[in-house]
């Protein structure tokens, strides 16, 4: 294989790319406009404003006859303020409030039936009250949550025991206050991770613009009457988009870290992200030239290009978060799911880049990019040069 002949078809594709201004848009201006667009608009730039307050519970308390946790937990939820999310583990609510996506976390303790029991016999016989302590944590870094949150769940809590027209404070039973250091994040914190496979997903429509044009306009009949092999060629394509995803890759988190985006993690996380993002940049070009073997014409190609881009888009990135439970579950079967989740981890979490996560995403990326950019190259080969 001639290395001379491959970088010198690298060379025309990036002077291609740079002549013409679809393909020089979709490179460069809209990563721009699309990371300066979804930070204005969720609160990298100004904050945002929080009507409800996410807390996260755990009910520890095995229940009575009456089950008063659960009486406790339908009255927190019907303040319609406390958005409750039930976890099944400590750990994994505390790593959620440190992570900024809950306000507090609170712990329903074992005995607190038996305690709201005995107090609702025997209100005035102090001697057989049993206390009881409800470790409630909150988010040291907010001032609202800190002043909000425990009126609203004494409220609650004097509700469950002496009805809703009492607001008695529950002696026996009282509210265990700690603060906690949040890391402050942006809804926009939270996005950016899905920006960077959001962005490289639209590769599958510049390759099959790329090769339908060159096809229209007769360059790969003249290119295989040159001694140039056509395995020479794909690599001379492959090398190519693989650098105009990265070069996407560095524009976005240039961007993303100018309106606000800073992961607190160490270089070796920030480097295996952008490997993730190359690899990823294959099974775009593998979707590409699925796109330019079907494909017609450029125009028909922008169209067929969608087919691989939407489901992506969709069902793979910060978009598939406000999905349902069964649509995410879907968006497993698309490869922009893995990138995102390995980049969430890898910048978001603070997961080593060892981590058995970010492995096992990385792995799903690299074996189904390799699988569909193969699958690419033979079907175009065989079926897209005509």
């Amino acid at each position: 294989m001639n290395f001379r002949k491959v970088l010198a078809l690298v060379r025309k594709e990036f002077k291609k790319t740079t002549r013409e201004p679809a393909i020089l848009f979709l490179t460069i201006l809209f990563p721009i406009m699309l990371t300066l667009a979804f930070g204005l608009s969720f609160g990298a730039v100004g904050g945002t404003q929080q009507d409800t307050f996410q807390i996260g519970l755990i009910n520890m308390d095995n229940g009575s006859s009456q089950n008063w946790a659960q009486s406790f937990i339908s009255n927190l939820t019907s303040t319609q303020v406390l958005k409750v999310n039930i976890y099944s583990e400590n750990h994994t609510a505390q790593f959620d409030l440190q992570q900024g996506r809950l306000k507090a976390v609170l712990i329903i303790p074992e005995g607190f039936s038996e305690a709201c029991s005995v107090l609702k016999v025997s209100s005035i016989s102090t001697s057989k009250w049993k206390n009881v302590s409800i470790p409630l944590y909150l988010d040291r870094g907010s001032i609202i949550a800190t002043q909000a949150i425990p009126p609203i769940i004494q409220q609650a809590l004097s509700t469950t025991v002496y009805g809703p027209q009492q607001n008695i404070a529950v002696q026996p039973i009282r509210l265990d206050l700690s603060m906690v250091e949040v890391s402050k994040q942006t809804a926009f914190d939270y996005m950016a991770p899905g920006l960077f496979a959001y962005a490289s997903i639209f590769l599958t429509m510049t390759v099959a613009g790329s090769f339908t044009g060159d096809r229209e306009n007769g360059l790969l009949r003249r290119i295989s009457t040159t001694p140039l092999t056509a395995t020479e060629f794909m690599i001379s394509q492959v090398f190519s988009n693989m650098g105009l995803g990265l070069i996407q890759a560095i524009i976005i988190f240039a961007m993303a870290y100018t309106v606000g985006f800073r992961p607190q993690v160490e270089a070796g996380n920030i480097i295996v992200a952008f490997l993730i993002m190359l690899t990823f940049s294959l099974c775009n070009v593998g979707f590409g030239l699925i796109t330019a073997t079907i494909a017609k014409s450029s125009n028909a190609a922008t169209g067929i290009a969608f087919i691989f881009i939407l489901p992506q888009m969709f069902l793979g990135t910060f978009v598939g978060a406000a999905l349902s439970p069964t649509a995410q579950a879907i968006g497993r079967l698309v490869p922009s799911y893995y990138v995102t989740d390995a980049i969430t981890s890898l910048l978001l979490r603070k997961a080593h880049f060892s981590s058995p996560t970010v492995l096992l995403d990385f792995g799903i990326i690299i074996a189904s990019s390799i699988m569909v950019l193969a699958f690419g190259i033979l079907s175009f080969k065989r079926y897209g040069k005509a």
